[in-house]
């Protein structure tokens, strides 16, 4: 019986090769597309899973509230770990370490490498699951400059010498510090990411600020006890600060591990749930539309071709067989051609992959032997067979053997109408798709080309470190000299990016009980012209306003000088927490407001103080528009390597940087165009097996037609206009829908386009340009046939 079903099943495929093909090659391509997005899916909901501590590992974040709105930051006072720890009974563990991750020179003999590190409490090893291949966590900062390595680490800094503990390493060309342990690689999924982690109560004891309750600059990790709720610690962590400096509007909670990834957001201090689960949930919807495509496809054939099928029907039920019999048979010729395209998925997946990963910046594996694999595979074919052959099956299963066997034609009307809804569904997808593929490139065109208030082109960073600060007066003249600079200058935080920021700050006018969030930035003259923010009143800093003075003089924003009353804000004075007794800060400048951080958001408001080099972190080099931009870059190589020969030169260029902040978005845009690209070209495939075989069935109407005269542009006509009327339909029901989808998604960005009406006429023409190339094909095949052939055997 089983044998006899599957020879069925093949010889019916056979009989029918190209509609098969299609069939079969339009599943495997969805299988594989859905496939694909699992995985990217599959990796995202993994991350941090791997430490086994995940429900009770959390990070501290604070609520701080101004006037206009609440804003949510990671950073936390230096003294908060030890004291949480200390006081409230719930928490296990905490651990205090550096914020974000720390490029560092790392240096071995006469072998010199930057490499990504920070430092932390011995905590970290015991908290995570960090697991050490050499040495381990309960030795591992016994001495206060040791440090521990990944084996990634090792590798690079030592290659395949496996004799590492108790080797020495310089780091920034200032410390020696020893080997005292290599972890294991750190996976992928995984928020935490180093190269290497030194003892926190290094940089603890460098940054005085760190004892001051105030000072909002490292983060810190709590580890709570088996049992014990995040709610009943966050009551106690809500007043913990104030306690300890009153003026602090900080208000501290517990941010769960498990929502570090996907659902990071938060609007006004409250988390929203949104966050990278927007674009899961969003790819995973994808996935589901493209399977559902491609079983669309199988669908319209099977029915479509069931006058082939309606004799062997009528036989089978005359010779006994019963309606479940046959709606076995072919519900399983449906699993055969999804067990098929299966096995074709599998290749089209081990092909595309490394194209894939690319495209996503991760490194997926597809992994045979893993059983969660096999079963996600087996899964998607399983429901692929059920839905694709449930109505063919059902459908065919019915036809009235007496009819059949006297060769009466069954009525078409219902399947027919369902065969059109689904190619209207088909089309509609795709519209969707394409129209949001528009949309969202516009939206991220319209951010990359909106005023950021500086000119990011032809302006290079770099890094201040070893003997830069020292020697920067050397440096400048030497680059000014070359003349491929325009400007340089230094500042204490990189432009696109926020920096230091307080809301004590004070002016004449100021309602005592506001509170305003302000950024200050600290830079050496000419760091308006260098970056391209303009000077709209006063003048620009200089030496001589060195904080050294009696009367500091400082910069601000067009938004701060708002913020300080109607008029000029030049000459008035600025106080830090509310003592307007001394003399304060004197205005004697105003630039335009430009973005940072947020490039969605608006203009906040920042202050300017001119500082000395060795107070700074970046440098920015403008080079001068007609300049050869690689002969300028090897000027400013050989100049850094002159005046700071033991750091390798390290630079990045402010527009590439730009285009970095938008990744997330650029992903969006990359995916939904080839998913767009994918969806369209599955329902071709599957509007090509129509025309096919609607171009069959009326052969013998077309070679009548034809030696009565019809032209070859009639008949074309005639065959396509059936299917180019779904196509319109398609469209009608796609505008409002692809409307509705991208005007909700556009609502999460306060800087966004207006949707133009002309997408949608160009998107419905496309798709049906697309279906006409697709129909053509066939009909002007069958129009230019000899009707002499077909009306042979009338």
């Amino acid at each position: 019986m089983l044998i006899n079903f599957f020879k069925t099943a093949l010889r019916n495929f056979w009989r029918n090769k190209t509609y098969s093909f299609l069939n079969i090659f339009g599943l495997s391509v969805g299988i594989a597309c859905a496939a694909l997005i699992f995985l990217w899916v599959e990796n995202e909901l993994s991350y941090d899973n791997f430490n086994k501590k995940k429900d009770r590992l959390f990070y501290i974040r604070e609520n701080q509230k101004y006037d206009t709105y609440t804003a949510t930051f990671g950073s936390t006072p230096g003294l908060m770990g030890p004291a949480i720890q200390a006081e409230i009974p719930g928490i296990a563990n905490t651990c205090r370490t550096s914020e974000g991750s720390m490029q560092y020179l790392v240096t071995i003999g006469d072998k010199s490498m930057y490499s990504s590190g920070q430092f932390a409490e011995p905590s970290l090893f015991t908290m995570f699951t960090l697991p050490f291949v050499q040495g381990n966590a309960a030795t591992a900062f016994n001495q206060l400059y040791s440090i521990v390595i990944t084996e990634k680490a090792a590798r690079k800094f030592f290659g395949d010498d496996n004799n590492i503990l108790g080797r020495t390493v310089r780091l920034n060309s200032h410390h020696d510090y020893v080997v005292s342990g290599v972890l294991k690689d750190i996976p992928e999924n995984s928020t935490l990411q180093f190269e290497w982690v030194a003892p926190f109560e290094i940089i603890f004891n460098e940054r005085k600020w760190l004892l001051n309750w105030g000072n909002n600059s490292i983060s810190t990790y709590v580890e709570l006890k088996p049992g014990v709720a995040a709610a009943s610690v966050n009551k106690i962590l809500y007043n913990f600060i104030q306690k300890r400096e009153p003026k602090s509007i900080a208000r501290p909670f517990l941010f769960p591990m498990k929502d570090w990834r996907l659902r990071d957001k938060f609007d006004n201090g409250v988390q929203t749930g949104g966050g990278r689960i927007e674009y899961v949930r969003l790819f995973s919807v994808i996935a589901g539309i493209i399977l559902l495509i491609a079983c669309i496809n199988f669908m319209n054939l099977s029915t479509a071709r069931s006058e082939k099928r309606a004799k062997e029907v009528g036989i089978r039920k005359v010779l006994g067989s019963g309606n479940r019999d046959l709606i076995f048979q072919f519900l399983g010729e449906a699993l055969v051609m999804s067990l098929l395209a299966g096995l074709i998925a599998l290749l089209i997946i081990t092909l595309t992959l490394p194209a894939f990963n690319l495209l996503v910046q991760k490194n997926l594996h597809l992994s045979i032997g893993s059983p969660a694999h096999i079963l996600a595979l087996l899964s998607i074919i399983l429901t692929c067979g059920l839905l694709s052959g449930s109505y063919p099956s059902f459908y065919l299963s019915f036809f009235n053997p007496i009819f059949v066997l006297k060769g009466i034609k069954q009525k078409a009307g219902s399947a027919e109408f369902i065969r059109k809804g689904l190619v209207v569904l088909q089309f509609s997808t795709s519209i969707i798709l394409i129209i949001s593929t528009i949309i969202i490139f516009q939206q991220i065109q319209h951010v990359k080309s909106r005023n950021l208030g500086f000119d990011k082109n032809n302006l290079l960073q770099t890094d201040v470190v070893g003997d830069v600060a020292k020697n920067y007066t050397a440096i400048k003249q030497d680059l000014l000299t070359t003349g491929l600079i325009e400007n340089v200058a230094l500042t204490d935080h990189v432009t696109m990016y926020g920096g230091n920021n307080t809301n004590g700050l004070t002016w004449e006018g100021k309602p005592a009980s506001a509170m305003i969030l302000i950024s200050t930035r600290y830079v050496s003259p000419e760091f308006f012209q260098t970056s391209g923010i303009n000077l709209m009143e006063g003048r620009d800093l200089t030496i001589s306003d060195s904080m050294a003075n009696k009367t500091i003089n400082v910069v601000i924003t067009q938004s701060l000088e708002k913020l300080m009353g109607k008029g000029s804000a030049l000459g008035k004075r600025i106080w830090y927490e509310g003592n307007t007794d001394g003399e304060g800060a004197q205005v004697i400048g105003v630039v335009n407001d430009y973005v940072y951080n947020d490039m969605y958001g608006k203009s906040d408001p920042v202050m300017f103080f001119y500082t000395e080099p060795k107070n700074t972190s970046q440098m920015y080099v403008r080079f001068k528009p007609q300049a050869d931009l690689e002969k300028a870059l090897a000027k400013v190589e050989t100049t850094l390597k002159k005046y700071n020969p033991a750091y390798p030169f390290s630079y990045q260029f402010v527009d590439d940087q730009f285009n970095k902040m938008f990744m997330s978005e650029e992903l969006i845009s990359k995916l939904s165009r080839t998913f767009a690209i994918l969806a369209i070209f599955i329902s071709c495939l599957g509007l090509f097996a129509l025309a096919s075989y609607a171009t069959e069935r009326r052969t013998k109407e077309i070679g009548v037609r034809k030696v009565l005269g019809a032209s070859i542009t009639s008949i074309t006509t005639l065959l396509s206009k059936d299917f180019l009327k779904l196509v319109v339909v398609s469209c009608l029901v796609a505008f409002p829908l692809a409307w509705w989808v991208m005007h909700t998604w556009l609502q999460d960005y306060q800087y966004r386009i207006t949707i133009s009406w002309w997408i949608f006429p160009i998107a419905g023409m496309v798709a049906i340009l697309i279906a006409i190339l697709t129909i053509s094909f066939q009909s002007v095949k069958a129009a230019i046939a000899n009707p002499v052939k077909s009306l042979r055997t009338e």
